[in-house]
């Protein structure tokens, strides 16, 4: 199998399984204590049809729509994702690269290899930045500054992890960043010769925006999840997060609200936007889809939000299905580095492209000339 022969996320995952380390695909793979909630962001999109109409006179749909701000080409955009060099060695560049290419956002965490100025200079695409609050606010607000002297566009603030879900997976495989050979992983490293060569011939493995404010950026012997539990503020509040929207002063969103209590907080606070998200059902297990959620935070708060979904889409029809239950666009994670990993920024161009076709088939296939034609009369929920 190729990159030729990836037509849906199956396909980029098991290609991503051949060239990946066991420990690094699983990282990806994975979800939080048994799972339910990762399977359950898939499954929810199945629980609803989408009812078309005919003879509409389509043409030529507009696949285009407005978030933080900034046209977009098509209603789908790359997660932000941390640590991509460990899927492949050109990482965040690839991805930053093949958003800009089809004129969509690139998402950066706090966790990237790659420095916010370093991706500013070789993308002029669409780019939004995901924060982490830490415990030392310099670190924060550093970040805050740097991305509005880089230009970046918007900003999300992730609600979701105080402290990191229970990853089993990572335990069994002895996942650490960078990656330490122990006698679980030897083989399954020894077996990609050529993923240990890339990461061994490029650039050292840091956490770049953070490495110069703390010594756990560049000194993570350690696995993530200590990382998130030593670093992160299990305290933040809805002072803390305001202080951020404030401190940016421009397109804003929380990423991980779930509920209409929240969503309404995050107008109260000045956000401009939400991200519907359970961290692709790796932080809380047990709790609702996103795509669950869209349509009642829609009916009370889609007048005064942009709403995004994120998390569980895998196919053309999911981004329809959410478009069409009130939310503006969607990203994705677990696709677009499965994606990475295969085939570096020619993958993520792949997956795009294959997006954007199905995303342009089924809205003729709709009968629908543009996204706002897309709205809660084209589902039906099965009872």
């Amino acid at each position: 199998m190729n990159l030729k022969d990836c037509y849906n996320f199956q396909d980029f995952r098991k290609l991503a399984k051949k060239k990946l380390p066991s420990p690094i695909f699983h990282y990806i793979d994975g979800g939080s204590d048994d799972e339910i909630t990762l399977r359950r962001n898939t499954k929810s999109f199945d629980d609803c049809d989408l009812v078309p109409n005919v003879l509409t006179s389509v043409g030529n749909p507009d696949l285009s729509t407005t978030i933080f701000g900034k046209k977009i080409n098509l209603p789908v955009f790359l997660a932000p994702t941390a640590m991509q060099r460990l899927y492949h060695h050109e990482g965040d560049k690839a991805s930053a690269k093949a958003a800009e290419k089809f004129r969509t956002f690139y998402s950066m965490s706090t966790m990237a290899n790659n420095t916010i100025e370093e991706i500013s200079k070789i993308s002029k695409g669409p780019k939004l930045f995901q924060l982490y609050v830490h415990k030392d606010q310099s670190i924060t607000d550093d970040l805050i500054e740097r991305c509005k002297n880089s230009g970046f566009d918007g900003m999300c603030l992730t609600v979701d992890t105080l402290v990191a879900g229970n990853r089993e997976k990572d335990h069994r495989t002895g996942f650490t960043t960078p990656p330490k050979l122990t006698l679980q992983s030897l083989m399954s490293f020894a077996t990609h010769p050529l993923w240990v060569f890339n990461y061994l011939t490029h650039a050292k493995f840091e956490l770049a925006n953070v490495a110069k404010k703390t010594d756990k950026g560049t000194n993570i012997s350690k696995s993530v999840i200590e990382y998130i539990n030593e670093q992160y503020d299990p305290k933040m509040n809805w002072k803390d997060a305001e202080h951020c929207v404030k401190k940016w002063n421009g397109p804003f969103a929380l990423k991980g609200v779930m509920s209409v209590e929240d969503a309404k907080k995050a107008i109260d606070i000045g956000c401009t936007a939400i991200i519907i998200s359970n961290h692709g059902g790796r932080q809380l297990d047990g709790s609702r889809s996103p795509f669950d959620q869209v349509k009642e935070i829609s009916d009370a708060v889609g007048d005064k939000l942009e709403i995004i979904l994120d998390g569980g889409v895998r196919r053309g029809t999911h981004v329809l299905k959410a478009i069409a239950a009130g939310a503006k666009a969607c990203s994705f994670g677990k696709m677009f580095l499965f994606a990475l990993s295969a085939g570096g920024q020619e993958g993520v161009e792949k997956v795009l492209q294959n997006m954007q076709d199905e995303i342009y088939r089924n809205m003729v296939l709709m009968g629908c000339k543009n996204l706002k034609e897309l709205n809660q009369s084209k589902l039906i929920y099965r009872k």
